[in-house]
């Protein structure tokens, strides 16, 4: 769970001597969460951590510990309210950024949940979605927004370097893991390179896939930068209120010819991208 480091980190180690109701001899509850009394206090320590960091590092302590596993449900504001002696506000606050540190996403109307460890994608190669979330033991689906035919305007020309009124196809799909949406892919393809794609399940295939058979890949362009998504993203990823995105910018050549433009843009709490490589002598 080295995960968890960067969220709980060891400065959190002595929360538990702040003063919190706790069980007799300060043992776990049904939950697994400790709420005080775990540890002797150490006056050399300085003043007590504020009370929702003791949550927080109770949850995580919980999740190292096995008593609390992915998908498992997080104590409730009023369940955490009771068992740590504390306001709601701190309870909320607590759960609050736990959530925007990636360790539970809350569900409206469910409550809060311990989330899955970060899907890590690869910026350099060029894999199929489905094939990595697969890889994951995860579930795979994808929801297709369009495939439309359409023949590009001056914005959509000067994306893939043709002459305006040239025929594209312009899809936008929504790739999720585990029910949860990963990936939001918005791709123009030049149709004469592709001239199936209009007509493909993206249900059943992934536009990687199928364009990788079709086109095959000569050249790869990635870039990457963290945005504020707009509202339509915000709806179609699922994003907490003032959660940011990571968008990828891939541009892919057949050919000699520039074939591809594609956004794909997932969620930054519930996503990173890696990249590993050997440098030759």
């Amino acid at each position: 769970m080295g995960w968890l480091d960067s969220v709980c980190p060891k400065l959190y180690r002595r929360v538990m001597n702040s003063n919190l109701r706790s069980p007799a001899g300060g043992s776990k509850s049904a939950n697994g969460l400790t709420p005080s009394g775990h540890g002797s206090s150490d006056s050399n320590n300085g003043p007590a951590p504020p009370l929702y960091a003791a949550i927080k590092q109770s949850i995580c302590d919980a999740v190292r510990d096995g008593h609390l596993k992915p998908g498992d449900r997080v104590p409730s504001e009023s369940e955490l309210v009771e068992q740590f002696d504390v306001s709601r506000m701190t309870a909320n606050r607590a759960l609050r950024e736990l959530q925007a540190a990636g360790v539970v996403v809350r569900r409206a109307g469910s409550g809060s949940f311990i989330a899955e460890p970060k899907p890590i994608g690869q910026m350099i190669e060029i894999r199929n979605i489905a094939e990595e979330i697969r890889e994951r033991g995860h579930v795979y689906r994808a929801r297709v927004v369009q495939n439309d035919e359409i023949r590009a305007n001056a914005e959509m020309a000067a994306l893939l370097e043709v002459p305006v009124g040239t025929k594209l196809f312009h899809s936008i799909i929504v790739h999720h893991e585990a029910e949860f949406p990963i990936q939001l892919e918005e791709r123009f393809v030049l149709a004469s390179a592709a001239p199936d794609y209009g007509s493909m399940d993206f249900t059943q295939t992934t536009p990687n896939e199928y364009l990788t058979r079709t086109a095959p890949l000569e050249r790869v362009e990635h870039r990457v930068r963290a945005e504020m998504p707009d509202a339509q993203t915000h709806s179609m990823l699922g994003l907490s209120d003032g959660e940011p995105v990571l968008r990828m910018t891939r541009r892919t050549w057949s050919h000699s010819r520039l074939v591809s433009h594609a956004w794909l843009t997932h969620p930054g709490s519930r996503f990173e991208l890696s990249a590993a490589f050997s440098i030759d002598d």
